[in-house]
């Protein structure tokens, strides 16, 4: 039978990265004057939206047991197609660019659920596919933004708040509601944590899987269109690593990387400790590669404890 309780308890209790957060902050704080003032902080927001939005929609499909590595290059494929089709009209524009997002994301979940190819195999060949699609379309060349609305976006606030890192926040909150309020989201558990369970209960795997991989696209051309209003303009390379920050950030958040335990919240987490460390070193003139290592120590030393929770787990020690 599915422990659907189970399933459900990710990000319930207590999560270790919220008090890692903590830490670092209150660290940050005393070192540097200016790291708690609201313009820094929202700062941190605007700076982490763009791979934080990628990391809700990341969030469902590796609580599906999946991976998707193309989200960088949809990315810098959205960002193209919302500059370069400007001509088009503006809104025109954006819709081209979402949806080619979403149509990506539902490329890789029908190829996933109709093969049976592992999803790292299909999403490693469609970021290598896809980052040619945008050297083909941009001629290798840089798109600058033609109308001043788009650009004007990207830095505009409410009040003292940054639009794009309400975006950011207003999305959190919707994709924490859909997993923990929605069937949709029971199911996202169901199938992580045991497929055969999940279709002996006739939960439908290879729709709730293309399902999410069709959201992590929608964030990751989203991302993408915001990353361009930010810049005024999009490049080629543009959402290179992406994945790999994306990816770091969910599993520091808890989501196992097997597949049936995660939560939003853990992400937003994962997503605040990147924010937070690059701002505070970049503060403390500490050079950007230092925190590179501290991150690949702490996401190591997660995996680990991590691993060693499930090990004691399935031979029934009380941890």
């Amino acid at each position: 039978m599915i422990d659907m309780k189970r399933f459900m308890s990710g990000g319930m209790g207590i999560q270790p990265i919220w008090i890692f957060v903590i830490v670092i902050t209150i660290f940050f704080s005393v070192m540097s004057d200016y790291f708690l003032s609201v313009g820094n902080l929202t700062n941190i927001l605007v700076q982490t939206s763009t791979i934080g939005l990628i990391a809700l929609g990341m969030t469902y499909v590796m609580i599906n047991g999946n991976i998707d590595l193309s989200v960088g290059a949809t990315l810098g494929l959205a960002a193209s197609l919302s500059v370069g089709l400007q001509d088009y009209g503006l809104t025109v524009a954006v819709l081209v660019a979402i949806a080619t997002g979403v149509a990506l994301g539902a490329l890789n979940g029908l190829l996933v659920w109709k093969t049976g190819v592992n999803a790292f195999i299909v999403t490693l060949g469609a970021m290598i596919g896809v980052r040619g699609l945008i050297f083909v379309y941009t001629e290798e060349q840089s798109f600058y933004a033609s109308n001043f609305a788009f650009s004007d976006f990207g830095a505009s606030s409410i009040g003292p708040i940054p639009v794009l890192a309400i975006i950011f926040l207003l999305c959190t909150l919707a994709m924490h509601l859909v997993l923990r309020r929605t069937g949709h989201g029971r199911n996202t558990f169901a199938v992580g944590g045991n497929p055969e369970a999940a279709l002996d209960a006739g939960i439908r795997i290879g729709r709730n899987m293309m399902i999410n991989f069709m959201i992590v696209g929608f964030f990751a051309a989203l991302a993408g269109v915001l990353l361009a209003t930010q810049m005024g303009a999009a490049t080629p390379n543009l959402g290179r690593d992406y994945e790999l920050w994306t990816i770091t950030a969910v599993v520091l958040g808890g989501t196992k990387l097997t597949g049936g335990y995660g939560s939003i919240t853990g992400t937003l987490g994962g997503v605040l400790a990147i924010g937070v460390l690059r701002n505070g070193m970049n503060m403390m003139q500490v050079p950007a590669f230092y925190v590179l290592v501290i991150l690949g120590v702490i996401l190591v030393t997660v995996l680990i404890i991590d691993q060693q929770i499930s090990v004691k787990s399935s031979k029934g020690v009380q941890v």
